[in-house]
């Protein structure tokens, strides 16, 4: 019984662990999603030179919403 409860234990620690480092990669990534009427989407990553002015103009945005 004492084993079963350590295993159980031991894979709910491995799965906190696996979803805590996801939340943290899935923060630092930046990007633009442009939807489109039609229904199509284009989504611009972090670096590329049309996000890149997009993402300050956010950024620029969200600083004035919070003060």
């Amino acid at each position: 019984m004492k084993r079963k409860l350590l295993w159980l234990l031991l894979m709910g620690a491995s799965f906190g662990a696996v979803v805590l480092v996801r939340r943290r990669t899935v923060r630092r990534s930046a990007r633009v999603d442009l939807y489109y009427e039609d229904g199509s989407m284009v989504s611009l990553e972090e670096g590329s030179p049309a996000a890149a002015r997009l993402l300050s103009i956010a950024a620029d945005l969200l600083r004035a919403a919070r003060s």
